[in-house]
């Protein structure tokens, strides 16, 4: 359930729902800013590896892993432009709820990408470096270990803190 979802009217913040709403826009387009880095820099990297000498000596599977991060790059780099791109198309409708509530979604799905961008140019890399079993063993460790962080930890946070009963002064947003 997101923020927008969990609203009861009371942030603790004095702030009306519009200055909340313009207040988390402006806080996923930060985090937005700070994925878009990142997928920028592993994107760059892949599309650099076609021009190594080494590239040509890669077998079927690995040019196939490396393809498949490249399309993975490409959407997650999407993924990460969708919200601007709603936003342009919402923008002077008053559906800032729609935006921001799409805009989280959207996030979500982008962080998705790059669990998955992450732990295949891992895989790439291991294979290239150290073989089929280290590439296959580093990629899917990465993975669980982008699960455990990005889906439990925020779940078992947000448990923690919704289990507490906080004083009026300290609701949760």
């Amino acid at each position: 359930m997101s923020e927008v979802e969990d609203y009861t009217g009371r942030t603790g913040r004095n702030e009306t729902r519009e200055e909340q709403l313009d207040r988390n826009w402006a806080e996923l387009l930060q985090e937005l800013r700070v994925l878009q880095t990142g997928v920028q820099i592993l994107a760059g990297f892949l599309l650099t590896l076609p021009f190594q000498q080494r590239f040509e000596k890669l077998d079927d599977w690995e040019v196939g892993l490396y393809l498949t991060n490249v399309v993975i790059a490409a959407l997650t780099t999407a993924f990460i432009l969708l919200p601007v791109s709603v936003h342009r198309r919402l923008f002077r409708k008053r559906l800032k709820e729609t935006l921001v509530s799409s805009a989280d979604t959207i996030t979500k799905i982008a962080l998705g990408g790059i669990a998955l961008l992450s732990a295949g140019t891992a895989a790439l890399v291991f294979d290239v470096a150290a073989g089929r079993s280290a590439g296959v063993t580093a990629g899917g460790a990465l993975l669980g270990v982008m699960v455990v962080m990005l889906v439990f930890v925020p779940l078992r946070l947000n448990k923690q803190a919704t289990g507490k009963i906080l004083p009026p002064t300290q609701e949760k947003e």
